[in-house]
């Protein structure tokens, strides 16, 4: 049975903590390097969902994408949430390690989990960092040229079902060649979506403002998702990354628990008069 280190030796070179923004915390979050470990659950967020099923599997590791721990904290007394979860996890053995913003940046990492869900070749960073091969999103292109509104029927079938959906904003039938994507809130790299020429750019977390500027100033068409939803893929790539470098039976589990917080949506409601055809980028 591999031990804690050999888990974290093998995330660690697949996303360089070095990689990770200043303000990040990625690492571990808790957990002894030398206790052993064979029994693994991958997931995005570490709530109290993922907890329970960590239990329930009984794992002795979880590696989420978000930080539990993000701002800096004076305790973790057990009748706050965060906490709560710390003494869970503490008591029933079990560690949790985070990799965040390295994994955004690391080459392979969640932006391209996400693109090559949706079928996109010839990767590059979106946002490169100096070696050109790291950074933050990812620009492909897919095989064929297709209409607006079937690239967005593909982001629906691709990745897993939320409330909210997928999100189309741009012309129907404008075809659709050159992508870039970016796993969580990417409002931030608009521009650069832009300059680099996309005929669509996808990510999570769009704001009413920037998205319709963008538009207005005519951008790329844009593709919003939840959160959650963007950088799920991601799961099965860390998995494969410690299936592939410890030795030994291991079961190492992607969790399918949606925490993606949005879970109830309404329909209907009044009609304002439709936008003409034209008016649309």
């Amino acid at each position: 049975m591999p031990a804690l280190a050999e888990y974290i030796a093998a995330l660690e070179a697949a996303y360089p903590p070095a990689l990770a923004e200043s303000w990040d915390a990625v690492g571990l979050v808790c957990g002894d390097p030398a206790e052993r470990v064979d029994r693994v659950l991958v997931c995005v967020d570490p709530v109290t969902a993922t907890v329970d099923e960590a239990i329930e599997r009984g794992a002795q590791l979880i590696v989420a994408h978000h930080p539990l721990l993000l701002r800096g904290v004076h305790g973790v007394p057990a009748t706050t949430p965060k906490g709560r979860l710390v003494h869970r996890l503490i008591r029933a053995g079990i560690a949790l390690y985070c990799a965040h913003t390295n994994a955004d940046a690391a080459s392979p990492g969640v932006s391209d989990a996400l693109a090559t869900a949706l079928g996109l070749r010839s990767l590059r960073p979106l946002d490169p960092n100096p070696d050109g091969v790291t950074g933050i999103g990812r620009i492909g292109e897919l095989p064929e040229p297709e209409p607006f509104s079937a690239f967005v029927e593909r982001v629906a079938a691709a990745l897993p079902r939320t409330e909210p959906g997928v999100l189309g904003a741009g012309d129907p039938d404008r075809p659709i060649r050159t992508v870039a994507v970016s796993g969580g809130a990417g409002d931030g790299y608009l521009a650069k979506a832009a300059e680099a020429g996309v005929d669509a750019f996808l990510t999570a977390d769009l704001r009413h403002h920037p998205a319709g500027e963008h538009l207005e100033a005519g951008g790329p068409a844009l593709v919003g998702v939840t959160h959650w939803a963007s950088e799920w893929p991601w799961c099965a790539q860390a998995s494969a990354v410690l299936s592939h470098a410890v030795a030994g039976t291991v079961d190492i589990h992607v969790s399918t628990r949606r925490t993606d917080p949005w879970l109830v949506r309404a329909g209907g409601g009044a009609q304002p008069d439709p936008v003409p055809r034209e008016h649309i980028q």
